[in-house]
């Protein structure tokens, strides 16, 4: 009799130079029934230098949980490296900080989404399943921070690129990353920065979100 197997964990790694925060993320995520802590680092290097390992192994993490303020090698960096070496890996930043510049600064080296630590256990969980899902999950405070620096008191409509108006529409048209990536003849990579800066301009923290505000700005009609 053959049982069929459920669907795999999703790999966790946790970067943090505080042990006691990464115990405390590696406990947390234990009790998820879809996740697994594969390693934790003290580092950014320290985590290029896991990843190097796993490769060879052939069992990558899905997901790095990454601080960005650490020694030796910032998680900013940490993040450009992980993209270049391993495309294939999600990034979450984490950091006690909500600075525009940095939040900006790790997006597009690439990272899935931005959470501060005194993020809800919830969230962290949730963040990490969207980056799984090839989505992007940004902190609600640091959405809203970053609109009033982007735009001010407007809609966030008029600080659209036009790139940016054609990505939106086929987001909220339900297309991927991917899709967007061969609609648009671009990466997946150059998709996804463009997906993250919409929801900055906009306001919003999820790719439904984006969809409901371009059908209530009549940029595509009601599904």
């Amino acid at each position: 009799m053959s049982g069929q197997a459920g669907p795999e964990p999703i790999r966790v790694l946790v970067v943090d130079d505080h042990a006691v925060v990464r115990q405390g993320m590696k406990a947390f995520l234990s009790l998820q029934a879809d996740m697994e802590v594969v390693g934790e680092a003290g580092d950014a290097q320290a985590a290029l230098d896991f990843l190097a390992r796993a490769a060879v192994r052939g069992v990558m993490p899905n997901v790095v949980l990454m601080d960005l303020v650490m020694p030796r090698l910032d998680g900013v960096s940490g993040i450009q490296a992980i993209k270049k070496l391993h495309p294939g890996v999600e990034v979450v930043a984490m950091t006690s900080f909500s600075e525009t510049e940095r939040v900006r600064a790790a997006l597009a080296a690439g990272a899935s989404g931005y959470l501060l630590k005194d993020a809800e256990a919830d969230e962290v969980a949730t963040a990490i399943r969207a980056a799984t899902a090839g989505e992007t999950h940004l902190d609600t405070a640091v959405a809203r921070k970053i609109t009033r620096t982007l735009t001010g008191v407007s809609d966030g409509l008029s600080s659209l690129s036009q790139r940016e108006r054609e990505v939106l529409v086929l987001v909220a048209d339900g297309y991927s990353n991917r899709d967007i990536a061969d609609a648009l003849t671009i990466s997946e990579r150059t998709a996804r920065t463009h997906v993250s800066s919409i929801l900055l301009k906009i306001g919003v923290t999820s790719r439904t979100q984006a969809a409901l505000w371009a059908i209530r700005q009549g940029m595509t009609p009601a599904q």
